[in-house]
C-alpha cells in the first residue's frame, strides 16, 4: 500500500500495467487501439461533413432574390394583386411580377436604404422612400418617376385610401400630405417629438397620428388643426408604434414600446381601455374586426 492512502477511500490493486510499445508481445494490441481512435475520428469528421451538406427545406412557390442586401419593405399591389414592391438595404426598390418573379423596373436613384414602398389605392403609382429621406413616386405602367421630394428622415408612408393623396410622417416630428403627381403639399406641424405612426380614418378627411411620446392626435386634414390630443397620465408612457380603427371609425387602437395597448373614443379623445400584454414586449402591428371587439398584435 502507498503512503498517503487513504483508508476510508475505495480499495483497488493494480494487477499488472501493460506498456503499449510499437515492438514486443503487445505491439498488435498498441496497434488496433490507436486504429481505433483514428476510426472514431474519421466517423466524427464524417459526421460534420454531413450536416454542412443538409439541403434547407423551401416551400414557396416563388424567390425573388435580385436584391443585394436585406430587404426592409415589401408591398403588393391592391388592385390586380399582380405586382410586388421591394425595398432594401442595397439603395434599390424593384417593381417585379408575382407570376413569375420579373423585373418590370428598377426604382434607382435612392442615397440609403428603402425602407418604406407602398402602392397607391387603384395601384397607378408607386412610392418608395429611403432612410435619407428621399421619397420617389412612380407610374406602374411605365417605370417613369413622375414625382420626388426630399426631407428629414421618414418615420412612416401611408396613401390614401381612395385619393392619390400621398401621407409620410418624420423624425422632426411633422407630418406632410402631398398630392400626387403636381406635389402640391401641407404641412403639420408637431408640438415637440417625433411622429411615429398613423391611420387614415374612413372618411378620408382625419387621420390619427402617434408620436414619440407616447401621445395622440386626431388630425382635421383640411383646417389643418388636430381635435384631440391624448396627452399626460392618459398617454403611453412611451413610444406609440402601431394604430388601427375600427370600421365605423369611433375607436382607436394603439399599441406602445411598453406593450400597453390603450382604446381612444374618436369622438371625444376620451381613453376607454387601458390593457397590458403579458409578454413585456413593444406592440409591432395590430389589426381589428368591425367592431373591435378582437385584436391581432
Amino acid at each position: 500500500m502507498e503512503e498517503g492512502y487513504d483508508d476510508e477511500e475505495e480499495n483497488f490493486e493494480i494487477i499488472e500495467e501493460i506498456e503499449l510499445d510499437d515492438e514486443g508481445p503487445n505491439a498488435e494490441l498498441a496497434y488496433n487501439i490507436e486504429e481505433m481512435t483514428v476510426d472514431n475520428e474519421e466517423n466524427i469528421d464524417q459526421t460534420n461533413e454531413d450536416d454542412e451538406f443538409v439541403e434547407e427545406r423551401d416551400d414557396s412557390d416563388l424567390t425573388f432574390s435580385q436584391h443585394t442586401a436585406s430587404v426592409f419593405c415589401v408591398s403588393m399591389d391592391p388592385s390586380s394583386c399582380s405586382h410586388v414592391v421591394s425595398g432594401g438595404e442595397d439603395d434599390k426598390a424593384f417593381v417585379w411580377k408575382l407570376s413569375d418573379g420579373k423585373v418590370q423596373f428598377t426604382c434607382d436613384g435612392h442615397k440609403d436604404s428603402v425602407t418604406y414602398a407602398e402602392f397607391s389605392y387603384d395601384s397607378k403609382y408607386v412610392a418608395t422612400a429611403d432612410m435619407s429621406g428621399l421619397i420617389k413616386v412612380w407610374l406602374l405602367d411605365s417605370g417613369d418617376e413622375v414625382w420626388s421630394f426630399e426631407t428629414s428622415d421618414i418615420e412612416w408612408l401611408e396613401w390614401h385610401h381612395s385619393a392619390h393623396v400621398l401621407f409620410a410622417g418624420t423624425a422632426d416630428g411633422e407630418f406632410w400630405m402631398w398630392k400626387i403627381p403636381d406635389g402640391a403639399c401641407k404641412t403639420y406641424q408637431s408640438h415637440g417629438p417625433k411622429t411615429t405612426c398613423s391611420r387614415l380614418l374612413k372618411d378620408g378627411k382625419r387621420i390619427c397620428v402617434g408620436y414619440g411620446d407616447g401621445s395622440l392626435k386626431l388630425w382635421d386634414l383640411k383646417a389643418g388643426n388636430h381635435d384631440f390630443h391624448v396627452t399626460g397620465g392618459y398617454a403611453h408612457d412611451q413610444s406609440v408604434t402601431c394604430l388601427d380603427i375600427n370600421e365605423d371609425s369611433t375607436v382607436l387602437a394603439s399599441g406602445s414600446e411598453e406593450g400597453v395597448l390603450k382604446l381612444t373614443h374618436i369622438g371625444n379623445g376620451k381613453v376607454e381601455t387601458t390593457a397590458f400584454s403579458h409578454w413585456d414586449r413593444e406592440f409591432d402591428y395590430l389589426s381589428s374586426d368591425q367592431d373591435i371587439s378582437a385584436l391581432i398584435s
